[in-house]
């Protein structure tokens, strides 16, 4: 078993205390719950770090860890500043921990790496205001798929142990607006510089290919249903579906595409 291979694994299974700290029998935010937080967010942050160190890689396992890493940061960041966000952490360790396994299985595959002194300052500045978008709007998923969970069980009159442990409708919905301005506003970012690196290189602003496609899907997506929200008020159960598919739509963009290329194809 090669180094980054155990470098993996320990990334993984340093997701797994978060998962199981949140099945306590009295859950909070408390000493046990921040360490555990701790672990989560240090172990897939050091494997990024120690991978990209001198260069970026772009295969599909890597792209995955950057993404887990992002999100459980952003996560981190969400504890932090709001009073419910740390109650979403039974969907969101269980959730990192997939794409934790996926990403370990990909690590054989393929890759490609740039060397950074070869990257202009504007390539890097793309990419670290792309980087957060995907920590934003799994958050974002996180959050809609609980508001789906808590307003069906709600509708049903049937409330289970996993809908006990999630944050309430309302805080579910308001926590979720947050995410979304805050993931458009760096998803705008994205696309400007993506847009202006394109121009550099072509001569035109876009590229009609499926990762451009689906990242301004993506983004005509998420903005309209926050006009809908300010217009009407639409959230629960039809704001959640939106952001998961906007966050399908972004998922396939990068890691999707990835994936064909560097799994399919082969």
């Amino acid at each position: 078993m090669t180094y980054n291979m155990l470098f993996g694994l320990s990334a993984l299974l340093a997701l797994v205390p978060s998962s199981l700290v949140a099945l306590r029998k009295n859950p909070a935010r408390d000493a046990v719950f921040w360490a555990m937080l701790a672990v989560a967010v240090t172990g897939p942050l050091a494997w990024v770090i120690a991978q990209m160190a001198g260069s970026w890689r772009a295969g599909l396992s890597v792209t995955l860890w950057v993404i887990i890493a992002a999100s459980m940061v952003l996560f981190a960041v969400t504890v932090v500043v709001t009073r419910h966000g740390w109650k979403l952490t039974p969907l969101m360790a269980p959730y990192m921990i997939c794409l934790g396994v996926l990403a370990v299985a990909a690590q054989q595959g393929p890759h490609r790496s740039v060397d950074m002194e070869a990257m202009s300052g504007w390539i890097m500045f793309h990419i670290m205001v792309s980087v957060p978008t995907y920590g934003l709007l799994t958050v974002a998923a996180v959050a809609a798929l609980a508001a789906f969970l808590q307003e069906r069980a709600l509708k049903i009159k049937r409330p289970n142990a996993l809908t006990r442990m999630l944050p309430a409708v309302a805080d579910c919905d308001d926590l979720l607006v947050r995410l979304l301005v805050a993931s458009e506003s760096v998803l705008a970012a994205g696309v400007i510089t993506g847009m202006s690196l394109t121009y550099k290189a072509t001569g035109s602003l876009l590229t009609y290919d499926h990762k451009t496609v689906l990242t301004i899907a993506t983004f005509l997506l998420i903005g309209g249903l926050l006009f809908a929200h300010w217009r009407s008020g639409v959230r629960g159960r039809m704001a959640a579906r939106f952001v998961l598919l906007a966050y399908l739509l972004l998922m396939l963009a990068l890691p999707g595409v990835k994936f064909v290329t560097d799994v399919l194809a082969v």
